[in-house]
């Protein structure tokens, strides 16, 4: 390899919005970086997942729309 030419490999402290703070290695000229989900929050981890409920606004646009290909 080449000397010098590769950026500085560095710990990088990283803080979730849910208060979960890890270190990584990154070549991030920051020493912090703030992240909104990680793996103790984020619903497919935790299993706490959300069901949206878009039924409501399926059936009004199927009612909306029902007439326009009807002739």
């Amino acid at each position: 390899m080449k000397p010098e030419i590769h950026p500085n490999y560095k710990d990088l402290s990283v803080t979730c919005s849910c208060g979960n703070q890890f270190t990584t290695k990154s070549t991030m000229a920051k020493d912090a970086f703030t992240i909104e989900v990680c793996s103790q929050c984020h619903p497919f981890y935790t299993g706490k997942q959300k069901i949206v409920d878009t039924a409501g606004r399926v059936d009004r646009f199927n009612q909306r729309f029902s007439n326009f290909y009807k002739r």
